[in-house]
């Protein structure tokens, strides 16, 4: 099951189903209107959006051609994100820089980066 967020003029966009080939899509909205929202009740609706996937790869549902330039960020407004892809080299320069020893550990620990989005009404910070 593919999912996909599109532009619909509001903060979260569209949840659409995919086409296993990206070709197609069709509209998920009448089960949750965004993927946040799929998220939140996720034991509840995915049976529902794998049957409409289903439906969509045999071409029993309206569908509508998908392009890639019309989908937005998939959780525009994620509350957080764990990235993997901290660099042992640029985490030991940035310590060094403070006068901080990189433990040992960090050689041959996963490094996880863990960060929040800052909410558009503090972006901007007036001068």
């Amino acid at each position: 099951m593919k999912l996909a967020s599109l532009k619909n003029g509001t903060r979260d966009g569209r949840l659409v189903v995919v086409s296993k080939d990206l070709t197609r899509y069709t509209d998920a909205s009448f089960l949750v209107p965004n993927l946040q929202a799929a998220l939140d009740d996720w034991r509840r609706i995915a049976p529902h959006l794998e049957a409409l996937a289903e439906s969509l790869d045999h071409g029993s549902v309206p569908s509508e051609r998908f392009h890639e330039h019309d989908a937005h960020s998939p959780l525009p407004r994620a509350y957080q994100w764990a990235d993997g892809s901290a660099y042992v080299n640029h985490v030991e320069l940035v310590r060094k820089a403070r006068g901080a020893e990189l433990p040992e550990s960090f050689w041959t620990d996963p490094l996880m980066y863990q960060g929040a989005p800052i909410p558009s009404s503090v972006r901007a910070i007036p001068s």
